[in-house]
């Protein structure tokens, strides 16, 4: 299976790929994935290294012609070529583009919010990536160390350098695990918070972290086998989020500003903010009734830094006591009114935690607003309130004892046990696990990498119940399970309840990431459901822009749907191969695998493949 190429041609991967189909699929997929992990990515001269050292008949067993090929299926349309974007766009995120947003009233962080273009804005190309993009280190060294050419900005080196956050060494970025609430590393402040929430046996599993930073403290958490769903807005501090997920950390773009946070409610065990500038007690206290709505009832809230223990710290702070003095009697008169309990304050470490049902506040006075809205869950683009949101009147939702993750990955969520989604039972979702179980051993057997390390930050573009990260759950990777606005059944919060992490988006939008940050993306029936409702070239584009190079994406769809998408990728500079249902070639779904080849920005060769 030994392959010819010339040393450092990256323009080759086409013919590369050819050479590998003859061998099957899962042969190629093994062969990109230790080419992947060399850590250079860079020349067929490692691929024809690795491919003599690889006997692919060891991968017989897996019989890929076996599974189906659907790939002859075609409907002779001519290929449209997509060309690159100008080089200006490597960065381009464009529901939080810098100049659109300085439009928009700074108000309550309005222009930090999501203002998407609209569809004759919209960039019909490709966005390149930087030249000298390089592979990302494999977990967990990737938490660490960040090739400097795939985010080249200093400018937090030297705007946090006393704080630890960043350092450039040579070609990389280094992350010390530093910050500005904990001089002497994440891992001792993660530790001194665990004194008090109960981190260590997993009962604490999901945790969201507002104003992160570089997500240090989610990088750090994993090691407690707690995931944290990291945010800060695009501002003056380049490439924070950006650097979050190079590093291989859960982030998105976000703001607490006017709009409700995209988490549904009673979803996090923990949220955080370490000196993230939020003014919690400003507007009535919504932003800390936002934190309460996504908070499940017995959930533990941190605040460090300003105004924490501001008696001691003012001067180093340089702010006024006064100032501080009220800012902090604001936030605890905020936290008695939602009734939560202080558990702990030493330092400038202050912990919360929300009373676990209504038996404990109704004789409190004063008494807060309760909001009115009958789904708490109902928040794409819709505003804030100064409301506090109402606990669930079922008691086993309420007052359901924590499980540990372990049990809670695989149990009936008390949202399905309770009745409170309509058309589900215990049944229909033990028959969903088994279904995805089922199908992510199928898409193994296709793509022998998917568990290997190779893809670290991968995404569920339509994420039902959370059956696919399920299937999926290593601590070699995170899923991003994302619940589509327009699906009739919302399921993000029993994801939440299996201690997974989620979002809600609509797909004819940008998701709020920057370029380049998935390694996998699967999309089970995404465009069957935005049938009509947008354009499939859009969200195939959005899919390229946020997909690394030499990424993959798995498609599960209607055969006629997946034609046509498999139509369109080949004019994007990705290979793709279908595949039948893997119970037989009569079932109309089938499974498009696809990858996205490597180029970057200044390259002029065709954008076609075959």
């Amino acid at each position: 299976m030994a392959t010819k190429g010339n040393s450092g041609d990256r323009k080759s991967n086409n013919s590369l790929f050819s050479i590998f189909m003859i061998a099957g699929l899962c042969c190629f997929f093994y062969i990109l994935g230790a080419w992947r992990r060399s850590g250079v990515g860079k020349g067929d001269n490692i691929a024809l290294e690795i491919s003599k050292q690889t006997d692919c008949s060891v991968f017989n067993n897996l019989n890929y012609q076996k599974s189906g090929d659907a790939g002859m299926i075609d409907d002779g349309a001519q290929v449209k070529e997509f060309k690159p974007c100008e080089d200006k766009y490597i960065d381009y995120t464009p529901c939080q583009d810098q100049m659109r947003a300085m439009t928009f009233p700074r108000d309550n962080m309005i222009y930090r919010e999501r203002h998407c273009p609209s569809d004759n804005e919209k960039l019909p190309c490709l966005i390149p990536a930087p030249k000298g993009y390089a592979s990302p280190f494999p977990w967990p060294k990737s938490r660490d160390y960040v090739p400097f050419v795939n985010a080249p900005y200093k400018s937090l080196t030297v705007e946090k350098a006393v704080q630890n956050w960043i350092q450039y060494e040579g070609n990389v970025f280094r992350f010390p695990g530093g910050g500005t609430q904990f001089p002497h590393g994440a891992d001792a402040y993660i530790n001194e918070l665990a004194s008090v929430i109960p981190m260590d046996n997993g009962i604490v599993r999901t945790a969201l972290d507002t104003g992160c930073g570089v997500a240090s403290w989610g990088a750090y958490l994993f090691k407690k086998n707690v995931i944290a769903m990291s945010f800060a807005p695009r501002d003056s501090h380049e490439s924070q989020i950006q650097f979050a997920l190079e590093r291989g950390v859960p982030a998105v773009i976000g703001v607490l500003g006017t709009i409700k946070l995209p988490y549904p409610s009673r979803a996090f065990d923990m949220a955080h903010c370490s000196r993230c500038l939020i003014p919690w007690g400003a507007n009535d206290g919504m932003y800390m009734m936002e934190i309460d709505r996504v908070l499940r009832p017995g959930g533990y809230w941190v605040l460090s830094g300003p105004p924490i223990n501001w008696k001691n710290n003012y001067q180093a702070w340089q702010r006024p006591k006064e100032e501080l003095e009220e800012e902090q009697r604001k936030i605890e008169e905020v936290a008695k009114l939602l009734c939560w309990e202080k558990k702990h304050e030493i330092g400038e470490i202050a912990i919360w935690q929300k009373r676990i049902n209504n038996d404990f506040c109704r004789e409190q006075d004063p008494k807060p607003t309760m909001c009115k809205s009958t789904n708490p869950d109902d928040v794409w683009y819709k505003k804030m309130e100064a409301c506090v949101t109402p606990h669930p009147e079922t008691d086993e939702v309420t007052g359901a004892a924590w499980q540990p993750f372990s049990e809670r990955l695989n149990a009936v969520p008390s949202r399905i046990t309770s009745g409170s989604i309509p058309g589900l039972s215990d049944e229909i979702f033990l028959g969903d696990s088994r279904t995805w179980k089922k199908h992510v051993n199928a898409y193994k057997r296709i793509n022998s990498v998917i568990d290997s390390g190779r893809y670290r930050n991968i995404m569920d573009m339509n994420a039902g119940m959370g059956g696919f990260a399920v299937a999926l759950e290593s601590p070699k990777l995170w899923v991003m399970n994302v619940m589509p606005t327009i699906n009739e059944r919302d399921t993000l919060g029993v994801i939440y309840e299996r201690g997974l992490i989620g979002i809600y988006h609509d797909w004819c939008e940008a998701f709020s990431t920057y370029p380049r940050t998935y390694d996998l993306i699967h999309a089970n029936g995404v465009f069957s459901l935005y049938k009509d409702k947008c354009n499939m070239e859009d969200i195939l584009l959005e899919m390229d822009r946020i997909l690394r190079p030499e990424g993959a994406v798995i498609f599960r769809d209607k055969v006629d749907v997946l034609i046509k998408v498999r139509r369109i990728v080949r004019g994007m500079r990705w290979n793709a191969k279908m595949v039948d249902h893997e119970d037989g070639p009569l079932l109309s779904e089938k499974v498009l695998f696809t990858v996205k080849l490597y180029w970057v920005a200044g390259e002029n060769n065709s954008t076609s493949s075959r």
